[in-house]
């Protein structure tokens, strides 16, 4: 009998865990596109792709965690997609927009929005690794998150959009605004992470009805739905501090108020 040798199984990733670090470099693709319009002065389709680079950025980590596709290269590959997408791209679309007017100091401020989206992501990473975070604190992130950042210095480009008028294209009005992100990102302010938000199963038709009229809003009239949502997101930073202070102040006590362990008994 003649035993024939099967061939060697090829290794290699599974879908499952291929799919992620997909969206993550599609996420990249459009920085690098937002980039590109800027380029060529066509402002909406800049501000879009850096929109539709955020969408992505929300969906990659919820579905490398959903099919269990999670792994070191894929974070490391979403914190460079995230620098181009939400620090590098949003820099250069608004200094191409405005800030150009001031030359150089427009140009630093530019930047710094850039480094601050850098250390923030860096900080965001070593975050993960500390042991000694409270329960509560994974509901919140340390500053505006890069994401967040990078669409909402993009805020006074929608408003142009939305209502026209030069009033929100000064240089000297972008590129404080610019800082002000910058500073936002990299402060110790808590917002919400709404990462583990549950819906109850009471409110989860509403929910979907909501989501709906949402996505009616952006498609009939995107800048204006945009810019509500960016000022909603504003409004919360006060609700979050609140948030925040009020658990710390709650977990302090809890801890304070638990019995010391008994000495052990004598031998």
């Amino acid at each position: 009998m003649i035993l024939r040798r099967r061939p060697p199984r090829l290794k290699g990733l599974s879908l499952n865990h291929l799919l992620p670090n997909v969206l993550t470099v599609l996420a990249l693709c459009c920085g690098l596109t937002a980039i590109r319009f800027a380029l060529l002065e066509q402002w909406q389709f800049a501000v879009a792709a850096i929109i539709v680079a955020g969408v992505l950025d929300g969906l990659d980590g919820r579905l490398a965690r959903l099919l269990g596709g999670g792994s070191k290269f894929g974070a490391e590959l979403d914190s460079l997609a995230d620098f181009l997408s939400f620090g590098a791209a949003p820099a250069v679309v608004v200094y191409t927009w405005s800030a150009h007017a001031l030359g150089g100091l427009g140009w630093a401020c530019s930047l710094f929005l850039a480094v601050c989206t850098a250390l923030r992501l860096a900080r965001f990473n070593t975050a993960l690794e500390d042991p000694d975070k409270p329960a509560f604190a994974y509901n919140y992130f340390v500053g505006v998150p890069a994401p967040a950042g990078g669409i909402l210095a993009l805020l006074p480009m929608m408003i142009s959009f939305e209502w026209g008028g030069a009033l929100f294209r000064e240089a000297p009005l972008t590129s404080l605004w610019m800082v002000a992100i910058g500073l936002m990102m990299v402060s110790k302010f808590p917002t919400f992470a709404f990462k583990k938000v549950k819906v109850p199963h009471a409110y989860v038709l509403p929910t979907l009805v909501g989501a709906g009229l949402f996505t009616a809003a952006l498609f009939s009239a995107p800048w204006l739905t945009l810019i509500a949502v960016g000022v909603v997101y504003l409004a919360l930073f006060p609700l979050s501090y609140r948030s925040f202070r009020c658990l710390t102040a709650e977990a302090r006590r809890i801890a304070g108020a638990a019995p010391e362990e008994a000495p052990p008994p004598p031998a």
